[in-house]
């Protein structure tokens, strides 16, 4: 009962307080605002590992022990569809680039060929001059540093038949930033509308539709301001805007939806403002704390990953869904009490918007009664379809997209395509091999780093490698570029061949300790601890599902069911995502671009996201049934109410998040179309396969067995989500909205 109270006074301080609850709300909207215009410098791009890996501990090695803090590159390269290298109108035009570039500021060095006459820095036709460019400032600046040189880039590019373009830390990460506020305007532009689109079906009047929208909006703006503020301590990635605006956008919406859907069917039983306000809190609001607190927990099992890009998302998406429940708690009665019936100003006549009851013999309860009468057939075709769907995943490759994820028309991908045609995308990242030993010059380590080098000259997949040491001599350094993409599967297994083959064939016996850092020995190392932790993520979600489920309802049946069908659903999300992404079906048609392999970090994510949106649906459906059998004793007859009484609400909550996650998805960056994308496919199942035929189809074969619970739990307590006690549920119980009833 003490979630009722809560949820009840703060409905009724809102109500009886509405301009101090608006006032306050506007004044941490302002902050908000204000912090988050200045965040954007805060965020990082990067995506390290928290927790020592083979290649941070060679970077860290490296950092101490011979060249300190890693250079900031740049390769420039410039090319003409005309002419040479050696023809003097592409010298002449070089020679000005060259002098403007090492004029330019935040530029250390520039490379010119014209004056070292090195091979390497011309492309084999010689049509491609290649300018190595040293920026100042560490790598987590370079997004900044590289601005200027961008800029002067741009103005020689695309003139007179020559391309000038750049590719290095600060490019791509800079490209990074830049189409993920793009995707974001797009992802707003696009998901926004169809939300209220879905609104207004839902609830056939303009203002009640505007409210959710309202409310999540404000619910993003606060949650950006405090992640502001985090981000001027710790280090969060860019992609956490993203996600707090995706996350806020769905379930500040839905919860809004909820709640508003209550309050009027409260008034439209004949309620006043204030006690439809305040029975609205005590059972609308009940089962949005819940919602959210589940979801929350959820993703707190984001934190389990040592990666500084999962604990960035995962903390943006926890404060926003925080911020949102707090928001439809407390901001949404308050505009409520304002608004009064006034919320159903703009009314538009549409079949099923306005329905006041709930209609037993409706189209929803028509579908479970054809799915009861045929479970076993419905439960075999339906899994079989959820299993099939599933199955490419199987054959997932997860890894990082890294700047092939980028948009091909970006300076920052011409750049990188160019480089890997006419030189090797490996000069970006190079492979560097650390030998630490007490002597790197002893003949048994000096034959080692021979016969290692001797190995990678005959290997097609590297390139010369050149070697160094520090003053000390304890310290060793052999740099090698990869051929081709760094992240590119051709890259990562030759990486793995050289830990795995070539270094110990050739240092056993030396002592030495060799490392191997990089970004492609990175992207291996990250893949190796999200396969390692993901056992404990998994276990850490379904546990808690199963003993949230097990309070509420009760049972041990409902909650394997539970867990069962959301594996099914999440499970074919991700086979459906691999079929499109990584094997290319549809992806053309979709707008989408094939990729070799899905992004490490999204099927994780979604997981955590799914099983805490998902059991949102399921506890909303299961609840209405529980509480129907537990008055009647009739299972046929409860899951047909459940389904009727919910299926309406579920449909159009599910709308709205399809249409934010659909809104991400035709953004331009590779992993959040493929989030974007999995999250959408995972909802529309869910909404429609699983809570349509899986759940009625499995209550109907299980019958009285649903509700089994051992003699030794008896103890657990009756948990209410929307506050009804059996005794109430006649009089109390919600008109559901389904369209065509």
């Amino acid at each position: 009962m003490a979630q009722k109270s809560i949820t009840r006074a703060m409905a009724r301080f809102a109500a009886r307080r509405p301009w101090t609850v608006i006032t306050a709300w506007a004044l941490l909207l302002v902050a908000g605002i204000a912090a988050a215009s200045a965040m954007a410098g805060q965020l990082s791009t990067g995506m390290e590992m928290r927790v020592e890996t083979e290649s941070s501990r060679a970077e860290k090695l490296l950092e101490e022990r011979l060249r300190g803090p890693q250079e900031v590159r740049e390769f420039v390269l410039i090319r003409s569809d005309h002419g040479t290298v050696l023809d003097e109108d592409f010298r002449d035009r070089a020679g000005r680039l060259l002098a403007e570039i090492v004029a330019t500021p935040g530029v250390v060095m520039a490379l010119n060929y014209y004056e070292s006459l090195d091979s390497a820095l011309l492309s084999d036709d010689q049509a491609t001059l290649l300018i190595p460019v040293v920026l100042s400032g560490t790598v987590d600046e370079a997004a900044e540093t590289v601005q200027p040189l961008m800029a002067l880039l741009e103005r020689y590019d695309g003139r007179d038949g020559f391309s000038v373009v750049t590719g290095g830390e600060g490019s791509i990460s800079r490209a990074f930033t830049e189409t993920a506020e793009k995707d974001l305007r797009a992802a707003e532009i696009v998901g926004l509308p169809i939300a209220l689109v879905v609104l207004v079906v839902v609830f056939g009047a303009l203002v009640a539709a505007g409210v959710p929208i309202v409310v999540g909006m404000v619910a993003i703006a606060v949650s950006l301001g405090i992640t502001a503020l985090i981000a001027s301590a710790f280090e969060l990635s860019i992609f956490t805007v993203n996600m707090i605006t995706m996350t806020g956008l769905a379930v500040g919406i839905d919860y809004s939806l909820l709640i508003v859907q209550r309050f009027r069917e409260e008034r439209r039983s004949g309620r006043g403002r204030d006690e439809a306000i305040e029975r609205t809190g005590a059972t609308a609001s009940r089962a949005v704390l819940f919602s959210g607190m589940t979801v929350v927990v959820a993703l707190f099992s984001m934190f389990l990953v040592p990666s500084s890009l999962f604990q960035s998302v995962a903390a943006g998406a926890v404060i926003v869904v925080i911020v949102a429940v707090a928001a439809a708690l407390t901001l949404l009665p308050a505009l409520l009490r304002l608004l009064g019936d006034r919320v159903n100003l703009g009314t538009i006549p549409l079949p099923g918007s306005r329905a006041s009851s709930p209609n037993e013999g409706g189209f929803w309860a028509r579908t479970a009664s054809f799915v009861m009468k045929r479970r076993v057939a419905s439960i075999v075709a339906s899994v079989a379809l959820l299993l099939v769907a599933g199955v490419p995943y199987l054959n997932a490759r997860l890894g990082f997209a890294g700047v092939a994820s980028l948009p091909e028309s970006s300076v920052a991908y011409r750049a990188f395509s160019l480089l890997d045609s006419e030189f090797s995308a490996g000069l970006l990242s190079p492979a560097d091999i650390v030998i630490d030993a007490e002597d790197v010059h002893s003949p048994e380590v000096a034959a080692a780093i021979d016969e290692l080098r001797e190995r990678l000259f005959a290997d097609p997949n590297f390139s010369r490698p050149m070697v160094e040491a520090n003053e000390a001599g304890d310290l060793a350094l052999v740099t090698v570029a990869v051929s081709g993409d760094p992240l590119g599967s051709h890259a990562i297994q030759a990486v793995e061949r050289l830990r795995s083959q070539y270094i110990p064939a050739a240092f056993a016996g030396t002592g030495a300790e060799v490392s191997v850092g990089g970004e492609t020995a990175r992207d291996i190392d990250y893949s190796t601890v999200i396969t390692g932790v993901t056992p404990v993520v998994l276990a850490f979600v379904l546990g808690l599902s199963f003993l949230i489920l097990l309070v509420i309802f009760r049972s041990v049946v409902v909650p394997l069911k539970a867990i069962l069908m959301n594996l099914l659903s999440v499970g074919a999300a991700y086979g459906v995502m691999t079929l499109v992404f990584q094997q290319g079906v549809g992806a053309e048609l979709l707008g989408f671009r094939q990729v070799e392999r899905i992004e490490s970090w999204v099927p994780l994510f979604m997981f955590a996201m799914l099983f805490g949106l998902s059991m949102d649906y399921h506890v909303f459906l299961l609840t209405r049934i529980r509480e129907h059998f537990d008055a009647t004793g009739d299972n046929a007859a409860s899951v047909r109410h459940g389904v009727q009484n919910t299926a309406g609400m579920i449909t159009g909550a599910a709308l709205i998040m399809v249409a934010v996650f659909g809104g991400f998805a035709m953004g331009e960056l590779t992993m959040f179309q493929q989030m974007g994308f999995g999250l959408a496919v995972a909802v529309i199942l869910d909404a429609t396969i699983i809570r349509t035929v899986l759940v009625p189809a499995s209550m109907a074969l299980l019958g009285d067995l649903n509700w089994y619970l051992p003699p030794w739990l008896k103890w657990l307590p009756k948990v209410h989500v929307e506050g009804a006690p059996v005794a109430e549920v006649a009089a109390t119980r919600r008109t559901a909205l389904e369209p065509g009833a």
